[in-house]
Formats: C-alpha cells, sequence, structure tokens
C-alpha cells in the first residue's frame, strides 16, 4: 500500500486531523493492520468505503485514537495531587466554584472521574463541574455510560470502590451517576480546536508520547495560554517537559509543572 500520503490528505480534507503530527511509523503500521483486516488493499480504498459505512468509520476512529486507560494510574502521582497540588489550588482560589479544570485527553472517563472523586474529599459533590475532553466520541459515550472493567479500577483506593461504584457482573462495575453529573464532556482535538481558557489546573496524562516533538511543542504552548497565572499542568509518569521554561512552565513536583509565564 503505497497511497498514504494521498490518504493522510484526504482524511485531514474531511476531518481536520492531521496524521502528519502523530508519530509515522506507529501510526502507519497501526492502520495497516485494520485496513488489511477489513479486506482492503489500499489506504484509499479503506477510507472511501468508510465514508459511506459509518460503522466502519467510527472503527476508524477508534482505531486512532489510544484508549489505554484506568482509574489512579500511578497511585503516587495521585496522592501528590491529593494532598498538595489541590490544596494549594483551594489555597489560592477559595471556593470549588472559583476552580476551573479540564482533563484533557480524558479517553473513556477513568481520569476526570479519579479527579472528581478526589475533589469530593474536599467538597460535595453537588458542587463539583470540571470540563473533560477527547477526540474519540465514541470514548466520550463510554465515559457518559459509567460502565468499566474490574482491571480498570484495580488501583483505586478502596473507600472510592466502596462509596462510588456499583458491581453489574463479574467482570464490570457501573459508576456512580452523581460522578458522572460532574464532568461536562466535549469532543475536542488538542491539534486543531480551541482550548478551554482560564484553567487553574490541566491533566493531561500519557496522551503525549504519541506525538511528534513539532506537536507537543504546540500543545505546551496551547496549554500555557489555556491556564491563569500560576496554573498547574499534570502530565503522565512518561512525559516530560523538555526545556520546559521555554513554554512558560517550571517543574514543581515530579510530573507537575506550573505556569510562570506568558507564552
Amino acid at each position: 500500500m503505497n497511497d498514504y500520503e494521498d490518504f493522510k490528505k484526504a482524511f485531514y480534507k474531511h476531518s481536520s486531523i492531521d496524521l502528519n503530527l502523530y508519530k509515522e511509523k506507529q501510526m502507519k503500521r497501526r492502520l495497516t493492520s485494520l485496513v488489511e483486516r477489513n479486506g482492503f488493499t489500499s489506504f484509499m480504498g479503506f477510507f472511501l468505503a468508510s465514508l459511506k459505512d459509518k460503522e466502519l468509520y467510527q472503527t476508524f476512529i477508534n482505531y486512532l485514537t489510544i484508549n489505554v486507560s484506568e482509574f489512579y494510574r500511578n497511585p503516587s502521582q495521585w496522592e501528590v495531587f491529593e494532598n498538595i497540588i489541590i490544596p494549594s489550588i483551594i489555597e489560592k482560589k477559595g471556593s470549588i466554584e472559583n476552580i476551573k479544570i479540564w482533563s484533557s485527553a480524558c479517553s473513556t472517563g477513568d481520569e476526570p472521574y479519579t479527579v472528581v472523586m478526589i475533589l469530593s474529599k474536599y467538597f460535595p459533590l453537588s458542587k463539583i463541574k470540571i470540563i473533560a475532553s477527547d477526540i474519540d466520541m465514541s470514548a466520550i459515550e463510554k465515559a457518559l455510560q459509567g460502565l468499566y472493567s474490574i482491571r480498570s479500577i484495580k488501583e483505586l483506593p478502596k473507600e472510592f470502590l466502596d462509596k462510588y461504584f456499583t458491581r453489574i457482573t463479574d467482570e464490570t462495575v457501573k459508576i456512580s451517576d452523581d460522578i458522572i453529573n460532574c464532568v461536562e464532556f466535549r469532543q475536542l482535538n488538542l491539534l486543531e480546536d480551541t482550548y478551554p481558557q482560564g484553567m487553574d489546573l490541566i491533566v493531561c496524562r500519557n496522551v503525549l508520547i504519541y506525538f511528534t516533538e513539532e506537536a507537543k511543542i504546540q500543545i505546551y504552548d496551547n496549554f500555557n495560554r489555556a491556564l491563569v497565572d500560576d496554573g498547574i499542568l499534570f502530565l503522565g509518569s512518561t512525559e516530560q517537559i523538555i526545556g520546559a521554561q521555554q513554554h512558560g512552565f517550571k517543574s514543581i513536583q515530579t510530573f507537575f509543572y506550573q505556569k510562570t509565564q506568558n507564552i
């Protein structure tokens, strides 16, 4: 299949998703597997067929996104979040109504729901509202359903499991609607769309590793512009900002960065 460049251009024109900003070798390998598995011998043949087949197109979009997610991933980082980061924001902003939080690239909701459960130790759920976004609408739909595998909650503290989850089957649990109602979900492409503004905290964990250095620079600068002065960016355990000061950040804890200047 040698029509990958034509395919990327056609897909961008249709969707505004620029595959050039993803690591090509990794993305091309994933898509080749998908295309061949569905019986096509060219990328364009697959793409054109997907435009006529809603289910095939949705499968395609799902395949582009990385929905490997779980609650309370890397517990030590969430402990810092709960015991140091959130108290510092509360001290500065006061009431929860004044605190604006965005969980970007939220996948199936595991991360924003983790944020809400931690916030519930400081504020009543009825007062909590955060923003969460992802490029993949099917992931957002799964988040709104609130059904999760037992495997995805294995790291959660028992207090959260007991309080906010109901067992549905031996392998499935349902999160409380009270938690779901605290999150406003939006579809958002980090490489194309306008970011929410005035954020005190942005959570973006374990997704930037899939982007090129060029795309990362664009995203870091956009995060800077989306944050208030001294706002905080929470990254994943495999990520760090090289040359953070060039993007207007400084490291305040491992994987936590504070905005120091406007970009």
